[in-house]
């Protein structure tokens, strides 16, 4: 199954951008331009709400990056005019559940906001990675929404990326199904043990 990966580059107090949207307090370094050469060579997909296509797609390229696909999720938008672009009007969670389970590399969480909060609140994203730069901002974009619940994550991979920045990748332990959820409380059952 392919992989989706949630990630930016964020302040030490968990802002993504500015009240304003502004973001060129993020520091680039050579490091941190190497994780990310590494890491679009896995993927094929980007997906992305409305607010994240306003901003790319003013970039050079109009949002659109050879042999990626990206995804724009709208109820408000009727058409987009970009090849390699596809306008989706359909429940963000539901396709990218489809998304996951079909072919290709792995898929790219653009932006966040509340499009990312959908995703987390279904369970859907895989990878959480972010390269925390030494500023406090105070206000802005957060980085995560609440989700309505609590998501556990395990730490793969931290190390310094220059000029006091912090690159951290993590693993979203997901939620059992029911299935496999009554399948282990029986297995504790039998070995005398607390389900908790």
């Amino acid at each position: 199954m392919r992989t989706v990966t949630y990630g930016a580059a964020c302040s030490a107090d968990g802002f993504i951008a500015g009240v304003d949207g502004s973001y060129h307090w993020i520091r680039s370094t050579p490091e941190a331009q190497a994780i990310m050469a590494e890491y679009w060579q896995r993927i094929d997909t980007l997906i992305m709400g409305r607010k994240t296509w306003d901003i790319a797609k003013g970039y050079s390229g109009g949002g659109s990056m050879s042999g990626i696909h990206s995804y724009v999720f709208s109820r408000t938008l009727e058409t987009i005019d970009q090849d390699g672009v596809t306008l989706v009007k359909d429940d963000a969670a539901e396709f990218v559940r489809e998304l996951k389970r079909g072919p290709g590399k792995d898929i790219c969480v653009f932006g966040g906001g509340d499009f990312a909060r959908a995703l987390f609140a279904a369970d859907l994203i895989d990878e959480v990675g972010f390269n925390m730069q030494p500023i406090l901002l105070g206000s802005g974009i957060p980085l995560f929404r609440d989700a309505g619940r609590r998501i556990d994550l395990a730490l793969t991979e931290c190390r310094p990326t220059g000029k006091g920045c912090v690159y951290m990748l993590y693993n979203v332990r997901h939620r059992a199904s029911p299935r496999r959820a009554a399948s282990d409380s029986r297995a504790r059952t039998k070995r005398g043990r607390s389900a908790f």
